[in-house]
Formats: C-alpha cells, sequence, structure tokens
C-alpha cells in the first residue's frame, strides 16, 4: 500500500464511525430506505443547482445537497408518524422520485451522467482532505450525540441523518454510505459491541479497498461489495437481544 492511501483508509473509518450508530436507529425505527431516499435527495439537488440552474461551486453543491437531504429526511420524520404502516412504500416511492429527478437534471448536460455515476459511486481512492475532515468532524458530533438522549427526538435525529448523508455522499457515494450504514448496523442487532463491528467493517471495507488497488477496479462499488458480503454472514450468528440499540436509551451498545 501507498503512503496516499491513507487519505481513503481514513475516510472509511470515519464514514464508519459516523454512520454505524445511525444505521442502528435506523434499523430500530424500520425506515431501512430512509439512506437510499436521503441520499438520493441529496444527488438529485447537486445535480438541479450543477447542470439545470448551471451553478458551479463546491459550496454550492453542499448547499443544495444538505437543502435536499433535509427536506426529504423531514418528509420522513413526518410519514412515520401519518402513516407508519405506508411508510416503507412511501420512502420507497420518495427514493425513485429523487432517481428520476437526478436522471432528467444529469439529461440536461453532456457531463451530467459522469456527476451522476460519482454520486451514485464514488472513487475513494480521490477523497480529498476536507471531505475527510468532514467524515471526521461528523463521526465526532454522532459519537457525542450518541452519549445523550437527544437521538431519540425523531426531527432531531433526522435532521442529523441528512446532514450527516449529505456530507458523506460526495465523499463516499451513495452505494458506499447505505453499506457503512447497514452492514455494521447488522453485526450491532447480532449482539456485537458498537466497537468491534466499527473495526470489523473497517477491515472489510479495507480489503475491498485492497481488492480495487491490486485489480484496477472502481474503488466505491469493490469497497461496498465487500461491506455488503460481510453483512449478510451476520445472518449465521445466532442474536442477542440484550445488545439491541434502543433509541430511547441511546447509551446502550
Amino acid at each position: 500500500m501507498q503512503a496516499w492511501l491513507a487519505l481513503p483508509m481514513l475516510a472509511l473509518l470515519g464514514g464508519l464511525l459516523a454512520l454505524s450508530p445511525l444505521g442502528s436507529q435506523v434499523l430500530r425505527r424500520g425506515v431501512v430506505f430512509i439512506d437510499l431516499a436521503v441520499a438520493q435527495a441529496a444527488a438529485a439537488a447537486v445535480i438541479g443547482i450543477h447542470f439545470v440552474l448551471h451553478l458551479e461551486s463546491v459550496w454550492l453543491d453542499q448547499l443544495a445537497a444538505t437543502a435536499g437531504a433535509l427536506f426529504v429526511s423531514l418528509a420522513i420524520a413526518g410519514i412515520t408518524r401519518r402513516w407508519p404502516a405506508q411508510r416503507e412504500a412511501l420512502i420507497g416511492l420518495l427514493y425513485v422520485a429523487g432517481a428520476c429527478l437526478a436522471m432528467l437534471g444529469a439529461s440536461a448536460h453532456p457531463h451530467g451522467k459522469e456527476k451522476l455515476m460519482q454520486l451514485l459511486a464514488a472513487d475513494v481512492l480521490w477523497v480529498n482532505a476536507p471531505s475527510v475532515l468532514a467524515l471526521v468532524l461528523c463521526a465526532a458530533l454522532v459519537g457525542w450525540l450518541r452519549q445523550t438522549r437527544w437521538l431519540a427526538n425523531d426531527n432531531a435525529f433526522y435532521a442529523l441523518f441528512a446532514v450527516v448523508t449529505s456530507l458523506a455522499v460526495p465523499a463516499l457515494g451513495l452505494f458506499l454510505v447505505f453499506s457503512c450504514l447497514i452492514a455494521p448496523a447488522l453485526w450491532i442487532e447480532r449482539g456485537m459491541r458498537q466497537w468491534a463491528a466499527v473495526v470489523a467493517a473497517w477491515a472489510a471495507a479495507l480489503l475491498g479497498l485492497s481488492v480495487s488497488w491490486w485489480l484496477d477496479t472502481p474503488s466505491g462499488p469493490s469497497i461496498a461489495l465487500s461491506l455488503t458480503l460481510w453483512g449478510v454472514l451476520s445472518l449465521w450468528v445466532t442474536p442477542k437481544p440484550l445488545q439491541h440499540p434502543d433509541p430511547q436509551n441511546p447509551q446502550k451498545p
């Protein structure tokens, strides 16, 4: 491994530390599709600003991503309260709507499809330092809030989820963000400690990164596939209900 791979490795660790606690909350609340819907909304907003309104700025892209993610995330909070039985179906429709808007926006520009592909499956090998710093700060914020009862409030949780997702998608891509969110959470559901799940997920992610490096394959999909396979292995582990994360008491493992 070359020294410059330290930045992608740190990005993966920061992403896992920021997303895995939120993943446990997502599974507990039964809104698994929230990440896809919120991340897709962030991507659609970036596409809209970049190619429909023809405004090119990294800061505008991030503001658009955060605004789009917050809008859909708070909409999902309302859906879960008003239509709890249909929430997963409605969240799925929000994801489809966001994906369609992103595709329509991308079709308006010759380079739109490339931008859309980058948002779906980012090349982690070329992640930049500001993006890594954003992930590390998100990890610190989520880690601190996890020690409080703040995440037990639905509106607060959904708002935090939107902000973290909108910062993670440009760096890691939608597919990898979803894998970082759900794969460790599946192991935590089976009784693995939070820190152990993050360490094991990071090892799986580094394996995917190594495969990408050795075989010269796209890094985002390679790492997401490695994490996905690791998450599926949790199905063969006997669950330990006492270790189940509780949104009403975030201090539990």
